[in-house]
């Protein structure tokens, strides 16, 4: 069984996933979702090497292990919510 759903790169306000219906991936909103998930990808890059310099500084206080590891999270939650949407479009890949 295939669906059309393509699962979108935010929630709503209650923390609920959004679902595109689509038969491609030319219209206006899936441009629009390829695009955020392109800025939370480089988001990501850049929280990434953030908390690495901040578990690199032997000085890091307590506060800034926080932030880096709350952003991080974040950023691991948009990365993996891709990872789903992009493999449940892959051809094939009927459940």
């Amino acid at each position: 069984m295939t669906t059309n759903l393509r699962l979108l790169p935010w929630t709503t306000p209650e923390g609920k996933p959004c679902y595109l219906s689509s038969d491609g991936g030319d219209g206006t909103l899936s441009r629009l979702a390829d695009d955020v998930e392109a800025a939370q990808l480089a988001s990501g890059e850049q929280v990434l090497a953030g908390s690495r310099a901040v578990l690199a500084d032997p000085k890091a206080g307590e506060r800034a292990m926080r932030f880096a590891l709350t952003r991080a999270t974040e950023c691991l939650e948009d990365v993996i919510r891709i990872s789903v949407s992009r493999g449940e479009r892959v051809p094939g890949d009927e459940r």
